[in-house]
């Protein structure tokens, strides 16, 4: 593939702060062999720490309120993820104190809301991830779901329409489950099939969008693919975008057989900026040893550069 181009007419200047959601506590729990481990954030933070390229301004997550959980998820659930005495399934154990964790994620979503709204550039840099959470269980390495979460308190604040575009390789079962015929929610997923969860092979609603696409496909038909669900989500006019950014579509990810390389998601960063609209990014999938450079090149990308 040859080189890529920046997308025309970008409607921010040239270049500007890039706000990063961290807390480092995220790193504080794991297991020994889970792909879901500490160093996809120390590693990454300390990538970034050491560039110069990105103006970075960093933030800690927003503070939760049970309301905005509950928008999303039944009360038993949210119960069972304070309590986590037993692991959820064989790849979602209970860590200790893995609630004050994915409430931080959650924080780390809704503080990139705010900033994205004020007309910033912010990604969250934090752990588990929550795509694949529904409404009642936690499962595939997530507790609570940050993008629906997000999403659902984005049109409780005033939104009318707001667009979630997932493009970790596995495909967001838990945000599409919630959003599923939610007024205002769109949920687009460009995913590989098959791979875990083994859902998203069709549309399902009128607002959940799957784009299914075959293992070890050629760069050019993956980025296609890409390209056709973001025209479709512009087509909503959404007024807000909350991006599952997972990096396991990664060509050397260990968890999935897909082709895609850092320029590939240094042209997503690139092509979200270009919307003019909010943007908020949270931290999904993405396990191979290379994710810090690969969320550098994304960050590069919403930077304008």
């Amino acid at each position: 593939m040859g080189p890529v181009a920046n997308p025309p007419d970008l409607p921010y200047p040239k270049t500007m702060p890039l706000h990063l959601i961290t807390d480092e506590r995220c790193v504080d729990y794991h297991m020994a062999g889970h792909p879901e481990r500490p160093q996809r954030i120390s590693r990454t933070l300390e990538k970034l720490r050491a560039q110069q390229d990105v103006q970075i301004q960093w933030a800690k997550p927003a503070e939760v309120t049970e309301a905005a959980i509950l928008r999303a998820h039944a009360k038993e659930h949210l119960a069972r993820v304070q309590a986590a005495t037993s692991d959820f399934d064989g790849d979602t154990p209970a860590h200790a104190g893995i609630h004050g964790h994915a409430l931080r994620s959650i924080g780390g979503g809704l503080r990139s809301l705010e900033l994205a709204r004020k007309g910033g550039v912010s990604f969250s840099l934090l752990r588990p991830p929550g795509h694949h959470a529904t409404g009642s269980r936690a499962m595939g390495f997530c507790y609570l779901n940050q993008a629906a979460i997000v999403t659902l308190e984005a049109l409780a604040t005033g939104a009318k329409r707001v667009a979630v575009y997932d493009f970790d390789v596995h495909h967001g079962n838990g945000t599409e489950a919630i959003l599923l015929g939610k007024p205002g929610a769109f949920f687009y997923s460009i995913h590989q099939h098959p791979c875990y969860p083994g859902t998203g092979t069709k549309d399902v609603g009128e607002n959940c969008f799957n784009y299914p696409i075959a293992p070890r496909t050629p760069r050019e038909e993956y980025r296609k693919v890409l390209t056709r669900a973001l025209d479709a989500l512009k087509a909503q006019k959404p007024e807000v975008i909350v991006v599952s950014a997972g990096f396991d579509a990664y060509a050397r990810d260990p968890l999935a057989q897909e082709t895609l390389e850092a320029e590939d998601f240094h042209w997503l960063g690139q092509s979200f900026r270009a919307l003019g609209v909010p943007v908020v990014s949270v931290l999904e999938g993405g396990y191979s040893n290379d994710l810090p450079e690969l969320i550098f090149a994304y960050l590069r990308g919403l930077e304008g550069k």
